[in-house]
């Protein structure tokens, strides 16, 4: 979703590379917290994290943290600020349309409700799914959507459908109020600038990982046995 945020109490906007890095972060310090580590350089976290040092401590002092020489940062501390930073302090509502093998494995997902969301309603227009329990929800029918939207308050849709259905579903989502979207969807869509659309095509995602495997094999080719 794309980074929307002004300036606040004297701070500058968090940049939105910086904003995507943050969850990161925050799943590098969960995972020190479970550790018992009570501290953290910006040298160890950039580690944990894959980023430099010096990126790290910048997108830190975003959040007004800035760490403390020969110490490094308050791992609890820094947990509450990214948290905080990232709405974790808050209860999300998600409504996830489409139940086919995707959006079954994202309704059965757990890592959500640890990071502050909870899978508020399930849609589908299969009639064959309706009413049947995927992880803790029933599946609902489409025509429900609005309901289900104002019932649990959802501000958060994940759009799980084929291409040809998912830039109706997209504008009904926006109709009964919801302002942030993730789209699963292999296509493009369109939303108001009030309205934060991420969207995450695996294709692509895969054609990256062997555009870089393609350029590891040119630059280190397999040997090939002798005649």
């Amino acid at each position: 979703m794309p980074a929307r945020n002004a300036a606040r109490n004297g701070r500058p906007r968090i940049p939105e590379a910086t904003v995507s890095r943050l969850p990161v972060y925050l799943r590098a310090l969960l995972e020190l917290v479970g550790e018992q580590v009570p501290t953290v350089s910006s040298e160890r976290l950039a580690e944990l994290a894959g980023v430099n040092a010096a990126k790290v401590r910048k997108d830190l002092s975003y959040l007004g943290s800035y760490g403390t020489r020969g110490v490094g940062y308050d791992v609890s501390f820094l947990v509450d600020q990214v948290g905080r930073e990232l709405g974790m302090t808050r209860d999300w509502p998600v409504v996830i349309v489409g139940l086919g093998n995707l959006g079954r494995a994202l309704a059965n997902y757990r890592g959500f409700s640890n990071r502050g969301f909870r899978v508020a309603a399930l849609l589908d227009t299969d009639p064959a799914l309706i009413g049947e329990q995927v992880g803790d929800r029933p599946v609902r029918h489409i025509d429900e959507l609005e309901a289900a939207v104002a019932e649990e308050g959802a501000a958060v849709g994940i759009i799980a459908t084929t291409a040809a259905s998912a830039q109706e579903v997209a504008d009904r989502l926006v109709r009964a109020g919801v302002t942030a979207i993730l789209n699963f969807a292999p296509v493009v869509l369109s939303v108001p600038d009030n309205v934060s659309l991420r969207k995450v095509d695996l294709a692509i995602e895969l054609q990256i990982l062997t555009f870089y495997q393609n350029q590891q094999n040119r630059l280190c080719p397999a040997a090939t046995p002798s005649p």
